[in-house]
């Protein structure tokens, strides 16, 4: 169910409309991807459809509804990013998540999930340190101060190296076996975002900044002009 709020019913909540913004899902589906009981999957669903938060398709399964789509839509960003992530997801057969600087933490705030197989699933609202992983070095090294953040496992070269090229690359640095590589998403000449695609290290291979990096390039691209052009675009 990813990390914990201390609220039960929220977390629940949550993991319910993660698995549910993935792909449109039915209650196994929903079972098997929270590891709820079936009675509290169900029950949370449906009164999560009456929120409009959300909706069902016409084979019965779960999907993003109306409501959240007009809250996301508050955002531009954050409104542009689905569809965007899944492209994303589609042309390199690996997740793809979205993420934003909270301090001393990078938070995802947009996934998508490789559609089957062995993944790397990051939960939208997952906190994860900016110490390590190709995001971290996204977001740190066009930060104000571009510092290097204490116990960092990347260096102020590498970060140098990252804004040179454009992209950043990790292999095993957030979690032992995955690998992934990410690009920044600009508002107004500020970085607002990295977006990154990541994945068993063994899959994407040891030349997977090159492989993957144009695509990754694009869909930040596109993701700026979105923010850019739509009302209401904040760089946090």
């Amino acid at each position: 169910m990813g990390q914990s709020s201390g609220i039960g019913v929220l977390d629940k909540a949550v993991s319910v409309l993660t698995a549910a913004a993935a792909r449109p899902v039915s209650l196994a589906d929903l079972v098997a991807g929270t590891a709820l009981p079936r009675a509290t999957a169900h029950r949370i669903a449906v009164a999560l459809e009456v929120h409009g938060l959300l909706t069902r398709d016409g084979a019965g399964r779960w999907l993003p509804g109306p409501a959240l789509g007009a809250l996301a839509g508050s955002d531009p960003l954050l409104a542009a990013a689905p569809a965007m992530l899944q492209r994303l997801s589609d042309q390199t057969g690996e997740s793809a998540q979205l993420y934003r600087q909270e301090g001393i933490w990078r938070v995802c705030v947009a996934a998508v999930d490789r559609a089957s197989g062995l993944r790397d699933t990051v939960p939208v609202g997952a906190r994860l340190p900016m110490t390590a992983g190709s995001a971290a070095q996204v977001l740190a090294a066009w930060s104000e101060d571009a510092g290097v953040p204490p116990e960092a496992v990347y260096s102020a070269r590498t970060l140098s190296a990252v804004r040179r090229r454009g992209w950043a690359t990790s292999v095993g640095q957030r979690e032992p076996g995955v690998a992934s590589v990410s690009a920044p998403v600009f508002v107004a000449g500020s970085v607002v975002a990295a977006i990154s695609v990541s994945g068993p290290a063994d899959r994407l291979g040891r030349r997977l900044g090159e492989r993957l990096s144009p695509a990754i390039l694009r869909a930040a691209a596109e993701l700026s002009t979105a923010a850019r052009t739509r009302p209401g675009a904040s760089s946090r």
